[in-house]
């Protein structure tokens, strides 16, 4: 029986990641990625039971990351979410898989559709948002991170309102890097750290 109920997920071939140049931790060279991976016939969808299982291929994570004067959203990760490895910690990245619904698997415009989907499903917020491609991370470290890529998108809010749709994300709110380099860092999981890192280096 599937974990996954038959979802298909949005793939790269590890080859052409590393063609790219692979890494662990971070890159800012996030479009030379996309790039690599949106020509035709690279990026297909893949039954996620067989993905989870297979680092010759890389999963595409949209992973969105939200600032508001200085501060950065995170969340505790609960039960509630699907990724039963990453319970109990805390995150910054709102987003995840890109599926079938976004439309053609090698298209660029269904990535970013993707990107938007994952958005609008997790949280609400008020006012304006202006969006950098900020940055590709991979940690294949572990076993999450050794199946799946994240592509960072940075997001500046002029509001603070920012609500959780997804009972999954709890205790929402802003924290300084301070905060998030300080006292939560041992409990962040490993691409959020990786960006917070990121963010302090920049």
């Amino acid at each position: 029986m599937s974990r996954y109920n038959g979802e298909q997920v949005l793939v790269v071939p590890r080859e052409v990641f590393e063609a790219v140049g692979a890494f662990n931790g971070v890159r800012l060279n996030a479009q030379d990625y996309l790039s690599a991976f949106f020509k035709g016939g690279v990026a297909q969808y893949l039954d996620r039971d067989i993905a989870e299982e297979s680092p010759q291929w890389k999963q595409i994570i949209a992973y969105a990351i939200f600032c508001y004067q200085g501060k950065v959203l995170a969340y505790a990760r609960t039960a509630k979410g699907g990724e039963t490895r990453l319970h109990d910690k805390w995150s910054l990245g709102i987003g995840g898989h890109i599926n079938p619904v976004d439309g053609l698997a090698d298209s660029i415009d269904t990535y970013l559709a993707g990107v938007e989907r994952e958005i609008r499903e997790e949280i609400s917020f008020s006012g304006n948002a202006t969006q950098q491609l900020y940055a590709v991370i991979n940690d294949d470290t572990n076993e999450v991170g050794s199946v799946h890529l994240g592509i960072v998108h940075k997001f500046e809010l002029d509001s603070d309102e920012v609500v959780p749709l997804e009972k999954k994300l709890a205790n929402l709110k802003f924290c300084t890097l301070e905060e998030l380099s300080g006292p939560l860092y041992d409990k962040l999981e490993t691409w959020s750290a990786i960006c917070v890192d990121a963010l302090k280096n920049a």
